[in-house]
C-alpha cells in the first residue's frame, strides 16, 4: 500500500473518530454551538408566514443524479424537504417538490410521505407534491415556472445541482413577489443564486443545512467535524511548506 493511501486510510479514521466523539458530546449537551448563517433564520420565519397566509413553499431539488457525485447536493435537499414539510404540516397548502432527474423525482414523493408519516398526517400526502419537471437543465427550469403562478409559493428553497439556467427560476420567483433561499454544489449556479437570491447559502453552508435545521445529532457532529479536519489540513500544509523550506523533504 502506498504512503499516499495510508495517509488517506488515516485521514478518514480520523475524520471517523471525530465524528463519534463529537456525537457522544453532544448527546450529553445538546446546546447548539453552531455559528449564525442569516439564511436558515429567515427560512423559520418564512416557514410560520407561509402557513398563516395559506400559501405554499416550493423546494427544488435540483437534477444531479443521485448514483453520481452531483446528487449530494440533492440528497441535502432531501434533508431540507423533510424538515420544511413536517414544519408546514398543519398548512392547507402543503410544500411541494421540483426535480429534474428520475431518481430523486421519487426520493422526493418517499420522503415527503414519509415525514407526513411520522406526524400521522397521512391524508395530507400527495403524490403530485413531488414533481419532475422535465429531464434536462433548460426544460427543468421551464417547468418549475407554472409552480409559481399557479401554486402561490411564497418561498422558493433551491437545493441541489443547477447550472447557469438556475436564473431563469430566481427570476421567475423575483416576478411573483417569493423569497428565494439557494445554494449549489456548481460555482456557476453559485454565481448566479449569489446575486439573484435574497438568502444566498456560500459554499459548505448547504452541507451544513441538516444541523442548522434539527436533523439529528450526527448532522451537528458532522459540521463540528469537518471544522477541526479543516484546521487539520491546514497545519498539515503549512508543516509540509516549513519543513520542505528547511530541506527536510523535497
Amino acid at each position: 500500500m502506498s504512503q499516499i493511501h495510508l495517509f488517506e486510510l488515516a485521514f478518514a479514521g480520523l475524520f471517523f473518530v471525530l465524528l463519534i466523539m463529537f456525537a457522544l458530546v453532544i448527546r450529553k449537551r445538546p446546546e447548539k454551538y453552531l455559528r449564525e448563517i442569516p439564511a436558515f433564520a429567515h427560512l423559520g420565519r418564512s416557514v410560520g408566514l407561509a402557513v398563516e397566509a395559506g400559501k405554499r413553499l416550493h423546494i427544488a431539488l435540483g437534477y444531479g443524479g443521485v448514483n453520481d457525485i452531483q446528487g449530494a447536493s440533492g440528497l441535502v435537499g432531501l434533508t431540507m424537504l423533510q424538515r420544511i414539510a413536517r414544519a408546514a404540516s398543519i398548512s392547507d397548502r402543503p410544500p411541494i417538490a421540483s426535480s429534474g432527474e428520475g431518481t430523486l423525482g421519487i426520493l422526493s414523493q418517499d420522503t415527503l410521505k414519509s415525514s407526513y408519516q411520522a406526524i400521522r398526517s397521512e391524508n395530507q400526502y400527495d403524490p403530485i407534491y413531488g414533481q419532475i419537471s422535465g429531464l434536462t437543465p433548460f426544460s427543468y427550469a421551464a417547468g418549475t415556472l407554472p409552480i409559481f403562478m399557479d401554486q402561490q409559493v411564497s418561498t422558493t428553497v433551491l437545493a441541489g445541482h443547477f447550472g447557469s439556467e438556475v436564473a431563469l427560476i430566481t427570476d421567475a420567483n423575483e416576478r411573483v413577489g417569493s423569497q428565494t433561499m439557494a445554494g449549489s454544489d456548481n460555482l456557476e449556479a453559485q454565481a448566479v443564486l449569489y446575486a439573484s437570491s435574497q438568502d444566498p447559502l456560500i459554499g459548505e453552508e448547504l452541507y451544513a443545512s441538516g444541523a442548522y435545521l434539527n436533523a439529528g445529532l450526527m448532522h451537528q457532529a458532522s459540521v463540528r467535524t469537518q471544522d477541526v479536519m479543516r484546521w487539520v489540513v491546514i497545519a498539515g500544509i503549512l508543516l509540509g511548506s516549513l519543513l520542505k523550506l528547511i530541506g527536510v523533504i523535497e
